[in-house]
């Protein structure tokens, strides 16, 4: 089992081009199965040894533990790409996980702040180079709708500040063109000049204290440290700005699909789910404005 999950971490990486964040998922997500087949089988588990029935088992294993629906999901979608992988290169005769059906999945309303939110978020007060990269983080994240492993991720060169524009790596190494807007311009162009300083040891547009990439973990700790020190009730991630900035695209009005392409969504119906938080939008506009409400 072990040498069938390298090689299709392999194929993954160098044929399907999946990112390093992605092939550390699947391998994770196989090596949590490959666990539960030991204990299952008491020996060390082969591919062959795989039936529905221990698919089945290993997914209600999960239900059990009180894992959410979507992270079920995943691992069985992950565990229909593994075995296909092994069907194709002969490995297997058959699927053991194709006729299982995908867990229903909740239909959740993304978390949104306003834009008075947003605005308190982003505009804290500070002074020094972490401040003008945080303010140039938090702007981006808003002003583009970027991931935050997508933010970490950019190079300087992908920047380019007269067109506000930039040039993103996405999931499945998908690259798209993003635009950004005169505020993430101007804290940018603060950061650039803090940057300079910094005696940079990688072409990172977002470099640590000590020179190098800064992490996404960093990213998310700034974040937080930003919501207490703004009192903001909601809890907020550098995904809740990626929603923020769909939301209110589409409240001022922004064509749907225009929204998809700055998102990088590959299927229209991922970007449909902001439709329903303009829908209870609307709902509250409603209660708040007629009188009869």
């Amino acid at each position: 089992m072990r040498d069938a999950v390298a090689a299709f971490l392999r194929h993954l990486e160098r044929e399907r081009n999946a990112s390093p964040h992605t092939v550390r998922a699947y391998g994770e997500d196989l090596a949590q199965f490959s666990a539960y087949l030991q204990r299952e089988l008491g020996r060390a588990p082969r591919p062959a040894d795989v039936d529905h029935l221990l698919v089945r088992g290993f997914l209600a294993e999960l239900h059990a533990r009180g894992l959410r629906k979507s992270s079920s999901a995943r691992r069985l979608a992950g565990l229909r790409s593994f075995f296909r992988y092994l069907c194709r290169e002969g490995r297997l005769e058959a699927n053991p996980a194709r006729a299982i059906q995908t867990p229903r999945q909740d239909k959740r309303i993304p978390a949104v702040l306003d834009e008075a939110q947003v605005k308190a978020l982003v505009e804290l007060p500070g002074v020094g180079a972490a401040a003008a990269r945080g303010r140039a983080i938090l702007e981006l994240l808003y002003g583009t709708g970027i991931r935050c492993a997508e933010a970490v991720a950019l190079d300087v060169h992908e920047l380019d500040m007269d067109a506000r524009m930039l040039r993103v790596l996405g999931k499945g190494r998908k690259e798209r063109i993003v635009l950004f807007g005169r505020s993430a311009q101007q804290a940018l162009a603060a950061w650039l000049e803090a940057r300079a300083r910094l005696k940079p040891r990688s072409a990172a547009l977002f470099l640590n204290a000590r020179g190098g990439r800064l992490s996404g973990r960093s990213v998310r700790a700034l974040v937080a440290q930003r919501v207490k020190q703004v009192a903001l009730e909601k809890r907020c991630s550098p995904h809740t700005l990626r929603h923020s900035f769909a939301t209110h695209l589409l409240l001022r009005g922004a064509d749907l699909r225009a929204i998809q392409e700055l998102l990088g969504h590959s299927s229209l119906s991922t970007t449909q789910r902001y439709t329903h938080v303009d829908t209870r939008h609307l709902i509250e506009v409603y209660k708040k404005a007629h009188p009869r409400a």
